[in-house]
């Protein structure tokens, strides 16, 4: 597993209060995880202090699993 998928799990963990078992690189953040919208956004916003950049709400709203999260955050890291 790589850095970036263990700090993206991290947050997801912090964020949403799930078993870090329950994370895996498939995992749905609505489907799986029960994420509402606020929870999006306080993983969106968790992400972008994380890694230190910024996640427009097009790029957001095409966030939906944890590997669309790592995929973004490796592709757009300073």
């Amino acid at each position: 597993m790589s850095d970036t998928f263990d700090k993206v799990k991290a947050v997801i963990v912090d964020v949403l209060k799930v078993d870090e078992k329950e994370v895996k690189e498939g995992t749905r953040f609505v489907e799986d995880l029960k994420a509402d919208s606020m929870d999006q956004f306080f993983l969106i916003d968790g992400f972008c202090e994380k890694f230190d950049i910024n996640i427009n709400d097009e790029d957001a709203r095409n966030i939906k699993t944890v590997s669309d999260a790592v995929t973004y955050i490796d592709g757009h890291k300073k």
